[in-house]
């Protein structure tokens, strides 16, 4: 089982002392070409006295933007540190055990994709980006993640809309691929998903069987502390969904 991630748009800054980020030491060291043309662009852009409205963020984050310029140079920590927000605070990703943080991909605006233990900094830059030099961020890694990721056994998919357009499952891949969608109401909600996504994340990853092979078996595995609803793919070639319901108090 691999548990697909968005990042986080807030993120720790850092640590003050360390070592910085060594792209070839991250996972998939195929994507460093394509990692260095985005950092290099972001630097660019970022020193720009409009970046904050390139950067598709308010004036308030002006200094966060600026830190972009140096994430060559600023200490390192692990991605499962540099994660924060409603999602990873559900999910506590620090706390889990090793052989289930092997389970786990980011998938990033910035690198491409990420595992937990991947040393990075803090930086500003979401997926739907038009990024000047690069362009959308979406349709520039699509390739490159082709390319990289070939997940073997049942993906779980909780990235959200603008991340998940950078890697689509081929045909064999997405009829083991179960996306998640979290309801209230009968409607899609947006913190309650993030939070519920956590959630769910973690007691797959958590539980004493933690390999659900089949979307069958991954729908058991959820509604052993969910409500939720497996839907078939709609046609050929597409992913199927897991519709979980966001618990009371949270939409």
């Amino acid at each position: 089982m691999l548990v697909l991630l968005p990042p986080s748009e807030t993120k720790w800054a850092g640590p003050r002392r360390g070592t910085p980020v060594h792209l070839d030491a991250l996972t998939f060291p195929g994507l460093t070409a394509a990692r260095e043309q985005v950092l290099d662009a972001l630097a660019e852009v970022s020193a720009r006295p409009d970046a904050p409205e390139l950067l598709g963020t308010g004036p308030s984050l002006a200094d966060v933007v600026a830190a972009n310029t140096s994430v060559r140079t600023r200490p390192a920590a692990r991605a499962a540190h540099v994660y924060t927000g409603v999602l990873y605070d559900a999910l506590d990703l620090p706390a889990l055990p090793a052989a289930a943080a092997r389970k786990v991909l980011v998938v990033s605006a910035l690198w491409g994709a990420l595992a937990p233990r991947d040393r990075v900094p803090g930086y500003r830059l979401s997926m739907g980006t038009d990024l000047p030099g690069v362009g959308p961020l979406a349709a520039f890694w699509r390739p490159h993640l082709a390319a990289a990721l070939a997940p073997q056994g049942l993906v779980v998919d909780c990235r959200s809309a603008a991340y998940a357009a950078a890697w689509v499952p081929g045909p064999d891949t997405a009829a083991r691929t179960v996306a998640v969608r979290v309801l209230s109401g009968g409607k899609v909600v947006s913190h309650a998903a993030k939070h519920t996504r956590g959630l769910v994340a973690r007691h797959l990853l958590t539980r004493p069987d933690r390999s659900p092979r089949t979307p069958q078996t991954l729908l058991a595995a959820v509604r052993e502390s969910f409500e939720a609803e497996l839907l078939a793919p709609a046609r050929r070639g597409a992913v199927w969904t897991l519709q979980v319901g966001a618990p009371a108090g949270r939409a």
